[in-house]
């Protein structure tokens, strides 16, 4: 244990360190290493996640070990099963005639083709792949593709004018992939789709998050939402036991 009158400085260097040896840290656990009290440690997390040295979660602070997302073609080719399972598991909350917004992902992409079994929807989406399938469908279901600033790495729109045509929509349903999941939230790599994924969330009577085991308890950067806005999360597999407890705790179904 250390000594209680370390200088804040040196404790929050040695809190960091410990951190970034571990991957994650408790506020109990760091409390008693550094003899303080857990409000002390509390204030040095903050301090050390405003300066992005960590990211606080809850009841602790976790590792900030940024990977950058691979290609869209890429993240298709991977996990194939798992995002199979997880449209299925999607397409049994939707109904004939719903309207849905959808977001850019590999993951949705799969989803939208199981969703398609269901007649007269209305599909509102930034991905153009997501509308060429709907289109296909010829099932009485109908595609609006929202403009906005083409990215043809993910084949979508994005930016301000994308932003302003999805706050004139309401949906039964928001479905959203994402590149990380953990106790303090969603998070997405990119800045432009998490700002298109929370202007999808104003608008939504329920918001389900569609992620396979990889973005668990995974760190990205650019917050999509926190867990008590989250109705549904579907999964392939179990969360991890603090991951499920806090998603628990907001009251989120876990599919």
């Amino acid at each position: 244990m250390q000594n209680k009158s370390m200088r804040p400085s040196v404790r929050q260097a040695a809190i960091f360190e410990t951190i970034e040896k571990r991957g994650r840290a408790t506020v109990e656990q760091l409390a008693e290493k550094f003899g303080a009290s857990a409000e002390t440690v509390r204030r040095d997390l903050s301090a050390l996640a405003e300066a992005g040295r960590v990211r606080k979660v809850y009841g602790g602070a976790v590792k900030v070990n940024i990977a950058k997302e691979g290609l869209f073609e890429e993240r298709l080719a991977t996990n194939t099963r798992a995002k199979r399972e997880i449209a299925e598991k999607l397409s049994q909350l939707v109904r004939p005639g719903q309207s849905i917004m959808i977001d850019t992902g590999s993951t949705t992409l799969i989803c939208i083709e199981a969703i398609m079994r269901h007649r007269d929807l209305t599909v509102i989406t930034n991905s153009t792949h997501i509308a060429e399938i709907v289109a296909a469908a010829k099932n009485g279901s109908s595609a609006l593709l929202l403009g906005g600033i083409y990215s043809d790495n993910n084949a979508q729109t994005v930016g301000a004018q994308t932003c302003a045509e999805i706050r004139r929509i309401r949906t039964d349903h928001v479905v959203l992939t994402i590149s990380a999941l953990d106790s303090s939230g969603a998070y997405d790599f990119s800045e432009d789709e998490a700002q298109v994924a929370r202007t999808m969330i104003e608008g939504a009577d329920a918001l389900t998050l569609v992620a396979d085991g990889s973005k668990l308890g995974r760190v990205s950067t650019f917050r999509i939402c926190e867990l008590p806005e989250i109705r549904n999360v579907i999964l392939d597999v179990a969360p991890p036991s603090d991951l499920g407890a806090a998603l628990i705790a907001a009251d989120v179904n876990i599919i």
